[in-house]
């Protein structure tokens, strides 16, 4: 059985003040989970159960506790619980600016709902990339709403948040990677020459991306519409952010 003090903890990491203090945040879900445990990311509690629990395996050294489906409901944060929780630590991602050299990277300019954010993770695992920029206002990745729209990614993708203009400043000497923007005065993605490796920057879901960012711009890219009515201008609504995610980042790797 649940004590008060369980189900007062858990509850509390659904609040990033109480993720950053303890330095953890939770998973919900047997596919997620499953995933988890068998990652770098660090189990520390499992609460399941008693089919979850007969039916995987779990390490000795995490604890764990048999509970009821309504029990699973207290802590849960989904509508409907999902058979197990985790309590997983967060994971500690060094930034080595040289490391970005070579790769493909994603930075999120201030991406603020927390279902784009997991999708985005959830592609950048889908195409082989494995870090992704954050700015300092972008939704936390440690969110359940986020976790749980990565289905398992977040145990692959390292993110960093930092200033993304004091990054870009201090990036510039030390690699000389391409910095494509999606932007509507950019070139069609279709048409123009893409590279293996560079940052790709997705802006905020309504403003775009950051003025201050906008400079730093090496190659700035669009993703024209097919849908025209007879003045000849598209009518449908701008992309959301992790489609139009989806569609630059399988172009870059179709190339």
């Amino acid at each position: 059985m649940l004590s008060k003090n369980q189900i007062k903890f858990v509850n509390s990491l659904k609040q990033k003040k109480y993720r950053e203090e303890h330095n953890l945040f939770i998973a919900e879900g047997n596919k997620i989970v499953s995933e988890l445990l068998n990652s770098s990311i660090v189990v520390k509690q499992v609460y399941a159960t008693s089919e979850f629990l007969r039916k995987t395996n779990i390490d000795a050294a995490i604890e764990r506790f048999e509970i009821t489906e309504n029990e699973l409901e207290r802590i849960s944060s989904l509508i409907t619980a999902n058979e197990v929780l985790a309590v997983c630590q967060m994971p500690t991602c060094i930034l080595n600016i040289e490391a970005f050299k070579d790769k493909l990277t994603l930075v999120l300019d201030d991406i603020k709902d927390p279902g784009n954010l997991g999708t985005i993770i959830r592609i950048a695992d889908w195409f082989g990339i494995d870090s992704i920029i954050c700015s300092s206002n972008t939704a936390d990745v440690y969110n359940p709403k986020v976790v749980q729209a990565t289905m398992g990614s977040i145990a692959r993708i390292k993110t960093h948040y930092l200033d993304l203009a004091v990054f870009f400043n201090s990036s510039k000497s030390l690699i000389q990677n391409p910095i494509y923007g999606a932007l509507l005065e950019g070139e069609n993605i279709y048409t123009s020459k893409l590279t293996s490796i560079g940052f790709i920057i997705i802006g905020n879901e309504s403003k775009g991306i950051s003025e201050n960012i906008v400079p730093f711009i090496t190659d700035k890219l669009y993703i024209p519409s097919f849908s025209n009515n007879k003045s000849g201008k598209s009518e449908v609504e701008s992309l959301n952010a992790a489609i139009a995610t989806s569609i630059i980042c399988s172009e870059f790797r179709r190339r």
